[in-house]
């Protein structure tokens, strides 16, 4: 089991950017970052596997970049452009490696199922 401390959450306006880290206690082999707001489900935004392949949400791409720091067992998730719609608490997850195909492409999973160990959250907040 890997423990998860997310950091990087706050408050800013449309169009603004942030950064979100996450701190894992050991080494992983899939991360990501999923975002939930209340009474909808918890949503996939960004996936990275340990070959540093990545698979993003179609709401963020172009905007938000998903990194791993190995060294240092840390995730990032650069997010610019920020949209109201974007306002929610981003939680890190780790998990085995898993990928999904789409005939011969392939991508580590965004599938919150997938993953085992989850961190408490960060709030971000977007004003338009």
């Amino acid at each position: 089991q890997v423990q998860l401390m997310e950091s990087g959450g706050g408050s800013v306006q449309a169009g603004g950017s942030l950064r979100l880290s996450c701190q894992a206690s050991g080494y992983t082999f899939n991360m990501a970052w999923f975002r939930q707001v209340p009474g909808k489900e918890r949503e996939g935004v960004a996936s990275i596997d340990s070959n540093g392949n990545r698979n993003y949400a179609d709401s963020v791409k172009g905007r938000f970049t998903i990194s791993k720091d190995n060294a240092k067992n840390t995730l990032y998730l650069q997010m610019n452009s920020l949209k109201p719609e974007d306002a929610a608490m981003y939680y890190c997850a780790a998990g085995p490696h898993r990928i999904i195909c789409s005939g011969s492409y392939c991508r580590p999973t965004l599938i919150d199922g997938d993953f085992d160990d989850w961190g408490q959250g960060t709030q971000v907040t977007v004003s338009s």
